[in-house]
């Protein structure tokens, strides 16, 4: 069964997000991102540019109108690719998915893990615990992490 965490208390979801990532790629996961389209185009900047010494190899999901999409080969190759559904048949991976959006991701089940970042603000707080109930509904286990406790 899918391992299903919440990461609560993130006091920016994209920097977080960025720090996240960095620590899963040298771990060796492949990671898949979902969320908005306007969300995954400020967060492939900030992979980019979030530290001077460290870069996370990404793609984004190739997409008619995005500039920057990648090419299948690249889609293979990188640990990290920016998706608006995580359920498109042609994902090269499904280890880990980090969803950044509002929703429930459609197809999460089809993945070894899930991560969900929840920020401080209160109508993302609100949309997290939706997401929970319905995680917990389908009968899965929730793993808690409060970022506020590790700092």
């Amino acid at each position: 069964m899918t391992e299903v965490a919440f990461h609560f208390n993130a006091p920016d979801k994209l920097a977080y997000a960025c720090r996240l990532l960095r620590k899963a790629v040298a771990q060796g996961s492949r990671v898949v991102v979902t969320a908005p389209a306007e969300m995954l185009a400020r967060l492939d900047v900030l992979l980019w540019t979030f530290s001077q010494t460290d870069f996370v190899a990404h793609v984004r999901m190739p997409i008619r109108h995005a500039p920057h999409a990648g090419t299948d080969a690249s889609l293979s190759l990188a640990p990290v690719v920016l998706v608006e559904d995580a359920a498109a048949p042609d994902l090269p991976h499904r280890q880990v998915l980090l969803n950044l959006g509002v929703d429930m991701p459609q197809g999460f089940a089809a993945y070894a893990r899930v991560i969900e970042v929840v920020s401080l603000d209160e109508q993302d707080r609100q949309q997290a615990r939706g997401r929970w109930k319905n995680y917990a509904a389908q009968g899965y286990a929730i793993v808690r992490h409060d970022l506020q406790l590790a700092s």
